[in-house]
């Protein structure tokens, strides 16, 4: 199922230092999943992990 984010308020990670480019947004309020996009292609592709996964990924990023 796909789910609705016409409503969708994404926001930059605070490591984006700011810049405009190259950045992914993820979209809060999604119970379940966090939708992820390219900031430069905001009209582009979404990628939906689901929240579990999410957390995993955040735990690998932060602690390599």
């Amino acid at each position: 199922m796909i789910p609705d984010l016409s409503t969708a308020v994404w926001r930059k990670s605070s490591y984006s230092d700011g810049g405009a480019n190259n950045c992914l947004e993820v979209a809060d309020d999604h119970p379940g999943i966090v939708p992820v996009r390219d900031s430069k292609q905001p009209h582009g592709p979404v990628v939906v992990f689901g929240a579990q996964p999410w957390v995993l990924f955040l735990a690998g990023v932060r602690n390599p």
